[in-house]
Parts: structure tokens; C-alpha cells; sequence
């Protein structure tokens, strides 16, 4: 380990160890994944929309009524070209006041867990289920959900990434189509709807920071993804 891996270890607050088995034999194999239904895309035209006509179509969106108490919508942001997508649930209250994902205490936790594991946020790209702040950033209800995952569906055929991982509950419920602890849901392969693409469940930064114990678990999250990559 380089000592700007130990750098962000110590920012995060996780004590190095060495474990006495190896990181994959957590995980389950491909064979072994759990394969979620094919969500089609519903309520938008959507599936032709390139990336600047998809932008233009979040910001104008109207469908649920979190446009009437948004500032501004939250598109993603990241490398059109990335390997590695990140998808957390919904903006929050930093989210929507500078219409960029995972800002904030969260967003610095999510920098230096990528920085720990050689990357940098410039170089993935990093989105939400939802594009819109729920007011006081309460759980993002079912029909929000239904109305604005359409879009996050067509970044994902956009961009093509070698693998997700998904970022909290939220993020796992929609994207594996289940109802799962996250618990149940983490150190486990699954491919995303009827595709391909790997995807892999960790914890929220916003849970990791009112919950520092877990930040040795997430850490072991993204040595797989760095594992997963190369």
C-alpha cells in the first residue's frame, strides 16, 4: 500500500489490517448472482436521447411534484469514457443547492474511498435513482421512483460501464428490482437487469458517517472494485 492509500485510509477512519483470507473468497461467484428483471423504460421517450438532449430533459422534467421544492435537478457527473459507475439515491441538501451528486461530507467520504483505491472522481461518473432532492431528505417514495428512473436507465446504455456499484438500499432496490437488507444484498455479484455489466452493493456515505464501524466493510467493497477493474 502507497502512502497516499494510507493517506485516505486514515481520512476515512479505518484501521489497516491484513485479513488471514483473501478479499474474493467473500464473494460469490457470477454463477451464483442473482439476475433482477428487465426494467423497461417507462412514462419517456428517452431511449434515443443522447447525452445532451438527456440533460436537457432533466432539467425541464415536470413529472412528480418534487419539481415544485427542487432548486435544481441533479444530472451525474463524471467521464463520459468511465469504467466505473456510481449510483447513490437522491440528491441532498448540498446536492441540490450546487445541482451536483454526492457533495458535501458524503461527496468528501466518496472521494477518499475512491482515492484509497487509486481512483479519482473526475474519473468515473457518479449518478442518483432520483434527480431531484426530496424534501428534507426524507426516502424517495415509490412513484418518484417509477417517474424519474428512466433517465438513470439510459445513462446507464449510455455509458456502457464495466460495473456499477450501487450506494445505500435505494440504490440496490431499484437496480436489482428486490427488496433485500442491504446486509443480505453486500458481498455478492449480480449483472445489472438483462445485461452483462457486474454490479455490486456497498453502503451510503451518509450511513458511513453516522455509522464509522462499517467503514472497514465498505473499504473491503471497493478493493473489489478495484479488483473487479483491472
Amino acid at each position: 500500500m502507497n502512502q497516499t492509500s494510507s493517506y485516505y485510509l486514515d481520512l476515512m477512519g479505518i484501521q489497516r489490517w491484513k485479513s488471514r483470507e483473501t478479499l474474493s473468497s467473500h464473494w460469490s461467484l457470477p454463477g451464483d448472482s442473482v439476475l433482477p428483471n428487465n426494467l423497461p423504460l417507462d412514462g419517456f421517450s428517452i431511449d434515443q436521447l443522447d447525452w445532451d438532449d438527456l440533460r436537457s430533459k432533466v432539467a425541464e422534467c415536470t413529472a412528480c411534484d418534487l419539481c415544485k421544492t427542487r432548486k435544481q435537478t441533479v444530472f451525474g457527473v463524471g467521464s463520459l469514457q468511465a469504467k466505473l459507475m456510481i449510483v447513490g439515491e437522491a440528491p441532498g441538501f448540498y446536492e441540490d443547492a450546487q445541482g451536483e451528486p454526492f457533495v458535501g461530507k458524503a461527496g468528501q467520504l466518496l472521494n477518499a474511498m475512491l482515492q484509497a483505491i487509486g481512483l479519482k472522481r473526475e474519473e468515473v461518473y457518479i449518478a442518483n435513482v432520483l434527480k431531484c432532492r426530496p424534501p428534507n431528505n426524507r426516502d424517495p417514495a415509490p412513484e418518484e421512483v417509477v417517474k424519474c428512473t428512466p433517465f438513470l436507465k439510459r445513462q446507464v446504455a449510455l455509458l456502457k460501464p464495466k460495473l456499477i456499484i450501487a450506494l445505500g438500499r435505494h440504490a440496490a432496490h431499484f437496480l436489482l428490482d428486490t427488496h433485500e437488507s442491504l446486509s443480505k444484498l453486500r458481498n455478492k455479484m449480480y449483472a445489472y437487469a438483462t445485461t452483462e455489466v457486474p454490479l455490486i452493493v456497498s453502503y451510503h456515505p451518509a450511513y458511513l458517517l453516522r455509522n464509522p464501524i462499517d467503514k472497514k466493510h465498505a473499504y473491503q467493497d471497493w478493493q473489489k472494485v478495484i479488483e473487479l477493474l483491472q
